[in-house]
């Protein structure tokens, strides 16, 4: 296996070959997307901001009405598959299922299955977006949760790549701002940077809310309030955060070239010295 390729993978107590069958076919993480996941950087062997994301991975875990996963065993399988990953840059990944159940929408049986992996990761650039035309319902069920049904990101990050993006932006049914794929969306304008809210439907992304809490703690003004989705063909300055992108610039919306803003510059270089001083902030 090529490193690029490698994978480091937990299951049932113990590390597993990347290529062993783990999981029940009636699983319904696997029949239904009944389940949810984290995925955080591994920063020199260490996981970052890992108490952040479990407390996450529960709030989803509650949302979906799935037991909660016990919080010790997924912190020893995060540390065994982090020191088998090593030092060099990568992302871990705890997903949490339903468990067993029956080939349909009702309840699963349970129990529920946990899976950790680590995989290895680029590190982060700049990015160009494109705008789809799918929305996100702010009011659905799972509005707000980290789940494992994400077949609508997968294809609107096709229908931007087959665009030349990086990544998918999008609207609610607001017609108001709202995410990424797998980030959040910070505008920069009249010295602020102002985010979409939660009840826009976008998740609240671990890196998300370090960001707002670091930049005003250096005295950098963020507002989270409703923005129209338009406003990214408007803004001179956007960027991007998630758990293995930090906070980076977008340099194209929809093939508009954007330049880097100084408060997203500032931002970042304050969040790329603090993670790194605070590794479970």
């Amino acid at each position: 296996m090529t490193p690029e390729n490698r994978v480091i993978v937990w299951f049932g107590g113990r590390l597993r070959g990347h290529a062993e069958p783990l999981v029940l076919a009636t699983d319904h993480g696997l029949t239904v997307g009944d389940g949810v996941f984290e995925a955080c950087e591994l920063l020199g062997g260490r996981p970052f901001a890992l108490t952040r994301h479990l407390e996450r991975l529960e709030r989803s875990a509650a949302g979906l009405g799935l037991p909660l996963p016990d919080r010790d065993v997924v912190r020893a399988a995060v540390a065994e598959v982090a020191e088998a990953w090593g030092e060099s840059l990568a992302r871990v990944r705890i997903l949490w299922t339903a468990g067993p159940g029956p080939l349909g929408s009702d309840a699963a049986w349970g129990p529920g299955t946990l899976v950790v992996a680590a995989a290895a990761v680029s590190a982060p650039r700049a990015a160009s977006v494109a705008v789809v035309p799918f929305v996100r319902n702010e009011r659905s069920a799972i509005a707000g949760l980290k789940t494992t049904s994400y077949a609508e990101n997968v294809r609107a990050l096709a229908w931007a790549h087959e665009r030349g993006a990086d990544e998918a932006v999008f609207g609610n049914t607001r017609d108001e701002l709202c995410e990424g794929t797998g980030t959040n969306v910070f505008v920069e304008a009249d010295g602020a940077l102002l985010t979409p809210p939660l009840d826009s439907g976008c998740l609240a992304g671990v890196t998300r809310a370090l960001v707002i809490e670091w930049a005003r703690e250096a005295g950098v003004e963020v507002r989270e309030q409703g923005l129209p989705l338009g406003i990214v063909h408007e803004a001179e300055h956007l960027a991007l955060t998630s758990s293995t992108r930090g906070v980076v610039p977008v340099v194209a919306v929809d093939g508009r070239e954007l330049r880097p803003g100084p408060l997203t510059q500032q931002v970042a270089e304050i969040y790329a010295r603090r993670h790194v001083e605070t590794p479970d902030p």
